[in-house]
């Protein structure tokens, strides 16, 4: 396991290292200029090019680069432009609120989505299973930011009963946490879920069709232990990866979901870099968000090999 989890390690850090010129790069792409935004719509010439070169942004790029990665060395993300303080502080701030929305929405997500899965292919072609999928159907093909305003204008407008925005920290109040991430965490389940439930039905009828689930039901094996022991353990297998996938996801669609909900988290962040053309805050928080995938996905690696001992020889 030593060795399958050290070969992965080497294996990530080509990508941290991609992903880093990739942040880099890309921002020179965004139209705009980040010191003609900080000085204002009323600024000289002579204004702007003063902040542009007290922030470097004049130098070349392979020069401006170089600086980026050697910071980045010695862990330094740089100042933020417009919040006057380091990028790792703001960060910092924010990745909580990002990491209990995403926790929740896998809580909601994890469950009902093998369960429903489970269901549908036990009852396969029944009308639990056409009930499962048509849900299932609805959830991945509705999107994000639509299904958000629509949870928003009932559950909030109409009935009152959720927050329509805005966090409540869970030092301050753990009713109140939840409250406030409650209509996020539930727009941001309702794809995963339909997604993971398709996953494991597939899954499910497949590993239902091998031989030694027949032979099981042959020697007179209750059909509980059938589907829960013999069927189960073999249906994680792919699951597990797609619930690897699904995280990468939440992490991903956060950022529309706390722009929408006003949660200041890491994925709003990165909106506000971008409407400021704030260049560090925006390397960074790809950055982070980059290493925080290559974690989960080295965990499902890991889990991957613990569920089929097979993997680690590979």
């Amino acid at each position: 396991m030593l060795a399958y989890l050290s070969r992965r390690l080497l294996g990530a850090i080509p990508v941290l290292i991609l992903v880093s010129l990739l942040a880099f790069g890309l921002i020179h792409i965004i139209p705009g200029d980040a010191a003609q935004v900080i000085a204002g719509p009323d600024a000289t010439l002579d204004q702007i090019a003063s902040i542009r070169s007290s922030l470097g942004l004049d130098r070349p790029l392979p020069e401006q680069l170089l600086v980026w990665l050697a910071n980045l060395s010695r862990l330094d993300l740089g100042m933020s432009y417009m919040l006057g303080r380091s990028v790792a502080q703001a960060i910092a701030e924010r990745f909580p609120v990002t990491l209990l929305l995403t926790l929740y929405s896998l809580v909601l997500t994890v469950p009902l989505g093998i369960l429903a899965g489970l269901i549908a292919a036990y009852h396969h072609n029944r009308w639990a299973d056409t009930a499962m999928m048509t849900i299932a159907l609805l959830g991945v093909s509705m999107p994000t930011f639509w299904l958000s305003i629509m949870a928003i204008l009932l559950f909030s407008v109409e009935l009152g009963w959720l927050p329509a925005g805005g966090y409540v920290p869970l030092s301050e109040s753990v009713l109140g946490c939840l409250r406030s991430l409650t209509l996020p965490a539930l727009a941001l389940a309702v794809f995963q879920i339909g997604m993971l439930a398709r996953m494991t039905r597939a899954t499910t009828l497949e590993v239902l069709r091998q031989d030694y689930v027949r032979t099981a039901r042959a020697k007179g094996v209750g059909e509980r232990t059938v589907v829960g022991r013999h069927a189960f353990t073999n249906v994680l297998i792919p699951v597990v990866t797609v619930i690897g996938i699904i995280v990468n996801v939440a992490l991903s669609g956060t950022v529309i979901i706390e722009e929408i909900f006003s949660l200041p988290g890491l994925g709003r962040l990165v909106v506000q870099g971008i409407l400021r053309r704030d260049y560090p805050v925006i390397q960074g928080s790809l950055l982070v968000v980059a290493l925080l995938m290559v974690i989960v996905n080295l965990l499902v690696d890991l889990l991957y090999a613990y569920l089929d001992p097979r993997v680690k020889n590979d």
